[in-house]
Parts: structure tokens; C-alpha cells; sequence
């Protein structure tokens, strides 16, 4: 509900029906309303003394004006009290932002990308001969929805023959509100099959996990021009002043790329231009540091740079990560896939996601995403594979393959994966996966026979693990099905044991697990430490549809696995890719009239992976499962 009060003291109320999606419209669940009507059924009784009032004050400013006394100001109606709660539960609706899909993602500007047509609907004129203009799609949207004015003691035409809608003399125009804030979402991955394998052309199979990053973008007014980044989990936070960023060079015509441009490698001459405004970013932090800020500086500048205009809003991108950093679990590639789809969200060039949209149109969205992720992979690694950014965007699996460097690689998508409980444990023994990949290389040299093997049994393995789940009759809770899948994961630990990328605290993991029971274990990454994933295996027959392991042994397994320093998390294979929530409103039991606002603060205070996760989490909050106000593109 809108209220809105005119300049002679007439309040009224409309009801909105801004189009959020489902999750929007049952938090805030209106009859079926035209975009703006006059006041609802219920209350045509006050609406009528409404219209009394504003007749008498009419009849009174006619007297005044005349010479002729005043009449008595009329007694106090049983819904004065009424009009003043109105008023206060306007301020709160005001404050959380009820406004239009469209404009929530705030419009980027003249920047070449595609826009859309704001619609502006029609004005109704009321019995007491005002003019009411409802709020229009567009982020210009004016709230003042009344144009006569307070003490006016002349007439003011409806139009001027050009059409336009006159000021009144001494009136402001009204100002423009600030988009309400919204949130992006990316799943981190893991390696399921293919380790190392896939570095000598043979097939790697990869799958998102539940961890994620959440992006909040937050607008700020018109006149602070300032652009800002913050990622605490990295102890970044730099502010750019949008004015004297290198427009000129990210917008030449040789230079200047479209939103659904294939960017294969980074443009040399655009780069240089970014650089002076990065050299302030971090400069007092260590170098190790610094270098992993400005890297991420360094792809959050060039993609705003390309998607977005000197006219581009003012606003604050805050960003924070359930995935561990520099684990191997693809965390740069999530942040990328967020930044990226939160920037063309902003410059109309995505839709939706929503429940009816086509299979096709989400595959052109989520590639859309991807393509300019993988731009910021370029800024991050140099020579990613894409295999990162292609699972962060779409979820669930990708099979992967590149047989010829001097190719694009395959990257397959898996839709069908399914969802399958995992336990992601972090051993924190820091590794090099350039070390690790040497050690097979070197292998391969001196052993090429007995390397060769290992590699292609590895094949083996990751291409009976696709057959097996791309079967039809294959049920994640079968028993037997899952008993074959966890033979295959610990049989590709066994041939990377085999080629020396192990490491004794891995395969102290391993054994822990081994004795409790409780699933299939293997190293996922380059290996050498870093991190290991456990397929855990039902307690029951195949018949159940239980997938976790008893509890007891569950939790023996977790004391055990803490006690040795290992860092411990409970997560899902196979989930959703790149999602939205928008307006950055969650239910969250709260209190708050339509919700809980997520703003920066609440964010920024959320402590912790479960902090983050309780407040925003995909899947999260006080009943749990997954938050149905969260939505995604599901090809």
C-alpha cells in the first residue's frame, strides 16, 4: 500500500502491484489491482469523509478569498487517529523500498547496452478535480503524485499544448528515489573426477557446491558520483570517483564492447588505462595482500568500465564469501559471476530470472553472465580454463575437456546432476598447484608408460561416473547407484595417489573417514593439502530416502576431524547457479512490515559463514531450506 497526502491535506491510498515475482507479491499479497486505483472497498466510508473535508476546506479558501467569515473548523473524526498511523506506516513502506523490478536494478545509462522502454500509465482525475499521476516504471519515478498546490490561489492547466504537465509556481519538482538495493548470488565448485588428468587432455568433471558469495549492491543519491568496493573477507574496500575514470578509452568505437560480445582475452591498451586508478587501491597493505586486492580491483574496475557509462548511479558493491579463499574451490570465479551479473542486471541487459521463463532464454542469460565472468577471471589468473566461472554461473556439473591448447576447450553442461549431501573438509596445509602439476609432468618424462596408464584410467573413472549419472534409471537415493558413484570417487583418489599429489594429512583425513564409515573420500584440486570431499552414504536400504549418515557417527567423525585442525563443512553437490534476490528483502521471521531490509550494515555485522548464511543464505534462516525469495535461471 502506498499512501500519499495532497497539498490540501487529502490523503490517499493506492495499492501497488510492482512485478518482484512471486517471492515479492506473497510477502506483500494484494488483491488483483490495477497498478494505481483509488481506495479499496473497505474503506470507501473514510474515503467519502475524505472528500467531505477536502469540500469544506474548498468552501472555506473561497470565503476566505470573498472577505466573508471562516466557518467553524469541524470536529475531529473517529479516523483522525487512523490517518495519523497511515502516515507513519507510509515512512516504513517508503524506507523498504517498494518499487518497480526494473527500476530496483538502477539504470546504468547511454552505454550502448540495450534498454528498456519505461512505461508510463495513464492519470485519473478525481471528483474534487485533482489530477493524480501514478508512479510510472523508470528510476525518474516522481513520488509526489498530486500537481495542485498547497495555498494556490489561482488555477493551474492540466497541460501545456505541448502536452507536458506544468510546476505550479513555488513547487520543486519531486526527486527521484533511490532504487532499492538487491543481491546476487554464486555457488563456489569442487573437482568431482579428472584431477591432473585434465591438464594432459582428458576429461575433468566439476560440480557447484552450497557454499557461495553474495554480492549487495546499494545505490546512493545522484550527487556523491562515487562508485565503491568492499570485500572484507580480503580487507578491501576502495572508492572511485565515477567521473574521472578512463570513459574515454573503455568507450572508443574501436574499443567499446556490447554486452553479448564474446571477450576471449583482455585488451592491452585498456588495461594501461585502468592502471593509475588501481595504484591507490591497498597501497599500505603487505604485498601479499595487496596482490590478491588488486586483483580483485582490478576485475571489478574492468567490467564496470565495459557495462557501465559515466552516467552509471553512484552505489556500493559489498561482497562477502561462505567459500574458503585460495582453497581451490573456485571462490574468484563466484565474486566474478556475482559482479558480473549484478552490472548487467543493472544495465537491463538480463531478465528474470522468474518461474515461466524459457529454457532457451535462461541458457542466453546465464551465457551472458559467464562470458563477462570469464573477463574477470582474465584480470584474476591470467589463463583460466572457464571451467569455474561456467560452474558458478549455471550450478549443478559441467564435464570438461581440452584436448588442444590452441582451442577453446569443451565445457559440457551436466543438468541433470543431482543434488547430493557432502562433506567438504579444508586441511589448511598450504599448497602450490603449480608444484603439483610439475610433479605429474615430471612423471609423465620418466615414466611415460606407467603415467600414461594412471592418466587414462583417471579417464576411465570420470567417464563411467557420467555414464553412471546421465542414465536414466540412476537414484541418488538408491543405495547401490551411490555405491557404485563412492567407489568410483575413492578409486580416482587412489590412481592420484598413485601420482605422488597426495599429502600424509590428506590421507590422515581419508583414514578418519574410512573408520567412521560415512562415505567415499578423495582429494579435489590440485592436491598437496589444500582440500578433500566426502560423498556421504545413507544409513538405510535403498528404499529410504535418507542420504546422511547417523548421527552419531557423524558427529564422532566431526570431533575427530577437529581435533586434528581440519576445518569442517556440512554442504550439497549440485546446487543452483547465479541467483537473485531482489529487493534485498527477506522474510527471516522478522518483524519489519514486508520483511526484513537487508542493508549494509546488517550485512557487514553478519558474522562469520553462518552469520552470512542465517542472514542471506540461499538456504538459510529460522525454518530453513532453501528461501523461497531467492530465484534463479533454471535452463
Amino acid at each position: 500500500m502506498l499512501f500519499l497526502r495532497t497539498p490540501l491535506g487529502e490523503e490517499r491510498i493506492f495499492a501497488l502491484q510492482p512485478p518482484f515475482g512471486g517471492a515479492w507479491n506473497r510477502m506483500h499479497a494484494e488483491p488483483e489491482q490495477p497498478w494505481a486505483s483509488p481506495v479499496p472497498a473497505q474503506n470507501l466510508g473514510k474515503f467519502r469523509k475524505d472528500k467531505d473535508r477536502v469540500a469544506q476546506k474548498e468552501r472555506d479558501g473561497r470565503q476566505q478569498r470573498d472577505g466573508t467569515s471562516l466557518s467553524q473548523p469541524s470536529t475531529p473524526t473517529p479516523d483522525d487517529a487512523t490517518d495519523a498511523a497511515t502516515a507513519k506506516i507510509s515512512a516504513v513502506m517508503m524506507a523498504s523500498g517498494t518499487s518497480d523490478l526494473r527500476s530496483n536494478a538502477a539504470t546504468v545509462g547511454s552505454n550502448g547496452l540495450e534498454m528498456e522502454e519505461e512505461m508510463k500509465l495513464p492519470d485519473r482525475q478525481h471528483s474534487n478535480g485533482t489530477v493524480t499521476t501514478p508512479a510510472y516504471r523508470g528510476n525518474d519515478m516522481s513520488v509526489e503524485a498530486n500537481s495542485a498546490h498547497k495555498g494556490a490561489d489561482h488555477d493551474v492547466p492540466e497541460t501545456t499544448p505541448n502536452g507536458a504537465r506544468p510546476q505550479p509556481p513555488g513547487t520543486r519538482k519531486g526527486s527521484s528515489p533511490l532504487a532499492p538495493a538487491f543481491m546476487v548470488s554464486a555457488p563456489g565448485k569442487v573437482i568431482v573426477f579428472g584431477e591432473h588428468a585434465v591438464v594432459h587432455g582428458k576429461a575433468a568433471m566439476a560440480a557447484a557446491i552450497s557454499l557461495r558469495s553474495y554480492l549487495l549492491v546499494t545505490t546512493l543519491s545522484k550527487s556523491q558520483r562515487t562508485v565503491t568496493l568492499r570485500f572484507p573477507d580480503i580487507s578491501l574496500s576502495h572508492t572511485w570517483n565515477i567521473d574521472i575514470l578512463p570513459w574515454a578509452a573503455f568507450h572508443s568505437p574501436s574499443k567499446k564492447r556490447k554486452y553479448y560480445d564474446l571477450v576471449t582475452a583482455l585488451d592491452p591498451e585498456l588495461v594501461e588505462a585502468m592502471q593509475p586508478h588501481l595504484t591507490a587501491v591497498s597501497s599500505d597493505a603487505p604485498p601479499a595482500e595487496q596482490k590478491i586486492q588488486h586483483a580483485a580491483a582490478a576485475a571489478f574496475l574492468y567490467l564496470f568500465l565495459s557495462l557501465g557509462s559515466q552516467q552509471s548511479p553512484p552505489c556500493v558493491y559489498t561482497l562477502r564469501s561462505t567459500i574458503p579463499i585460495g582453497a581451490g574451490l573456485g571462490s574468484s570465479a563466484s565474486t566474478c559471476v556475482c559482479i558480473s551479473a549484478a552490472l548487467l542486471l543493472q544495465s537491463h541487459a538480463l531478465a528474470g530470472p522468474h518461474q515461466d521463463q524459457l529454457s532457451e532464454e535462461a541458457e542466453k542469460q546465464l551465457e551472458r553472465i559467464n562470458r563477462w565472468a570469464f573477463v574477470g577471471e582474465l584480470l584474476i589468473h591470467g589463463n583460466p580454463s572457464g571451467v569455474d566461472n561456467t560452474v558458478a554461473s549455471g550450478g549443478k556439473a559441467v564435464l570438461f575437456k581440452r584436448a588442444d591448447y590452441n582451442k577453446p576447450p569443451s565445457v559440457a553442461r551436466l543438468g541433470d546432476f543431482p543434488e547430493l549431501p557432502l562433506l567438504l573438509v579444508d586441511t589448511r596445509q598450504a599448497k602450490s598447484t603449480a608444484a603439483e602439476v610439475a610433479k605429474v609432468a615430471h612423471l609423465r618424462t620418466t615414466h611415460p608408460a606407467v603415467a600414461g596408464h594412471i592418466l587414462d584410467a583417471i579417464d576411465k573413472v570420470t567417464e563411467s561416473a557420467h555414464a553412471l549419472i546421465a542414465s536414466a534409471d540412476f537414484d541418488s537415493n538408491n543405495l547401490a547407484a551411490l555405491q557404485h558413484l563412492g567407489e568410483l570417487v575413492a578409486l580416482n583418489h587412489g590412481l592420484l595417489f598413485s601420482l605422488g599429489v597426495s599429502h600424509p594429512k590428506l590421507e590422515k583425513l581419508r583414514g578418519l573417514v574410512d573408520d567412521a564409515d560415512v562415505g567415499w573420500t578423495k582429494l579435489t584440486g590440485a592436491g598437496g593439502g589444500g582440500c578433500a570431499i566426502t560423498l556421504l552414504r545413507p544409513t538405510t536400504t535403498s528404499s529410504s530416502s535418507s542420504s546422511s549418515p547417523s548421527p552419531s557417527k557423524f558427529q564422532t567423525l566431526q570431533t575427530r576431524l577437529e581435533a586434528e585442525g581440519f576445518e569442517i563443512y556440512t554442504t550439497t553437490l549440485g546446487g543452483d547457479g547465479v541467483g537473485v534476490l531482489m529487493p534485498a528483502v527477506l522474510t527471516n521471521g522478522s518483524a519489519e512490515v514486508g520483511g526484513e531490509v537487508i542493508d549494509q550494515d546488517k550485512f557487514l555485522r553478519a558474522e562469520g559463514r553462518e552469520g552470512v548464511e542465517s542472514l542471506v543464505g540461499v538456504v538459510g534462516g529460522g525454518a530453513g531450506g532453501e528461501r523461497g525469495e531467492w530465484r534463479f535461471w533454471r535452463p
